[in-house]
């Protein structure tokens, strides 16, 4: 009976934070989130991004079960039920030439989890996590030459904000044919990204500026789907081959489009808006989401090591929203990663049973800006602190940060240093072990 009054309560712990997440705002505050969809978020959870973000031929990590959504064909490989949830934070310091820099921070709900097995060769996974992130907040001085205003309002301001971004609800399944895995993964990917571009003469007190707000809906289902095969060479060394992708799917989407009019004051401040000049509702339209191909390899020895490496193509030249092509490049990235587990089993020591993860990131992403291509760099570091075990119940807090840059100070560009923290906490218990097949 405390067994299923512990599962009603951690379902509706689940279900309140997945709300939460839905509704909450984007943890970036990067300019280059601006592009394409926002910033996109990665596919894996803390215990793969503190090894550089490795996942596509990774199904446990030292004999621990976790969710790889990354890989639907990891799910094949979990034994027990799986909760995991968990939260993350961003800090960015934003620099351009000629400019002081700029630093934000914020705060989320990351994602909410689950798993079970369904037999000893097969198991379902679902969760709820973030697709993409859009925001970003900063201003454009410019000289207004030329426009017959008085001399000492010789100064335009262009400001420009953006907020929103995608939440993605996942559900698989995995079945293991003898060293084959196979997986697919149904996502149901929504949520809002909103813009807004101002333009104020801010020495001209009592001048009527103009504000432009899109905000776009979307919605729509897509899926993905992986394969792994394993090489048992003894009972201690495993070699991993997978591959994943994210297949092309088109989503839909309702653009809505607002320029106003306001006045702001002596302090900057803005008045209400006196007049809306604009008030559009487009027809639904569609968002062609490209494909994505992940290949991975991974070597475990005896539960103490593991090391791996991914390569990932995204199509993004592909990419277009109500039949216009968002004027992308294709992007690829390298991950390359590892954990040691000194001694999972060790009663004498403690920090013989964490779990120390490592990795780095090359990024070259899918902008290009002024002739530049923007590339992104990054270190990872992470902990899996193991707690003591109730019965048959395993579990583990995870910690994750990634430090890195992206961008460049060249040709009038920005370039962010950053660091993201991921916290999550995984349940690993013998719910449903009683398999009614294999």
């Amino acid at each position: 009976m405390i067994k299923y009054i512990r599962f009603i309560l951690i379902l509706s712990l689940t279900a309140a934070a997945a709300g939460a997440n839905a509704q909450s705002t984007a943890t970036t505050s990067s300019p280059y989130s601006r592009y394409g969809i926002g910033d996109l978020s990665p596919s894996v959870l803390p215990q793969s991004l503190g090894m550089g973000g490795i996942g596509t031929a990774i199904n446990k990590i030292s004999g621990y079960n976790y969710i790889n959504p990354l890989n639907p064909a990891s799910y094949a490989s979990i034994n027990y039920t799986i909760i995991d949830a968990g939260v993350s934070s961003n800090i960015n310091t934003l620099t351009k030439s000629g400019q002081s820099n700029q630093t934000n921070a914020s705060f989320r709900y990351n994602h909410l989890a689950f798993a079970f097995p369904i037999s000893k060769k097969s198991a379902f996974a679902f969760g709820l996590m973030p697709y993409s992130e859009l925001g970003y907040n900063y201003r454009q001085k410019q000289s207004n030459f030329g426009t017959g205003l008085p001399a000492d309002t010789n100064e335009v301001n262009y400001l420009y904000s953006g907020d929103g971004g995608l939440s993605k609800f996942f559900f698989g399944y995995g079945h293991r044919f003898g060293g084959l895995s196979l997986g697919i993964n149904g996502s149901y990917i929504f949520g809002n990204l909103k813009e807004t571009q101002s333009t104020e003469v801010p020495k001209l007190f009592g001048t009527l500026n103009s504000r432009e707000e899109e905000s776009n809906a979307i919605n729509g289902l897509t899926y993905d789907y992986g394969v792994q095969y394993s090489i048992d060479f003894s009972q201690r060394k495993h070699l991993t081959f997978g591959y994943s992708a994210s297949a092309s799917s088109k989503l839909n989407s309702r653009n809505s489009y607002i320029v106003s009019s306001y006045f702001t004051d002596a302090n900057g401040n803005q008045d209400i808006a006196t007049d809306s000049l604009v008030n559009r509702q487009s027809p639904k339209a569609k968002v062609a989401l490209p494909q994505i191909n992940h290949f991975g390899i991974s070597y475990q020895y005896d539960g103490k090591y593991l090391i791996g490496a991914d390569y990932s193509i995204g199509n993004w030249s592909n990419l277009t929203v109500a039949g216009v092509n968002k004027g992308l490049q294709n992007s690829r990235t390298f991950n390359l990663g590892g954990q040691v587990t000194p001694n999972a089993a060790s009663l004498s020591s403690y920090l013989a049973r964490v779990d120390y993860r490592f990795g780095v990131i090359y990024d070259q992403t899918y902008l290009n800006i002024n002739n530049t291509n923007i590339k992104r760099y990054a270190a990872t570091f992470g902990l899996g602190l193991p707690l003591p075990r109730n019965n048959n119940a395993f579990y583990k807090i995870n910690l994750s940060a990634e430090y890195g840059q992206r961008g460049t100070l060249t040709n009038n560009l920005v370039k962010e240093k950053y660091v993201n923290l991921h916290l999550s906490f995984t349940l690993n218990d013998q719910w449903f072990v009683k398999y009614r097949y294999d």
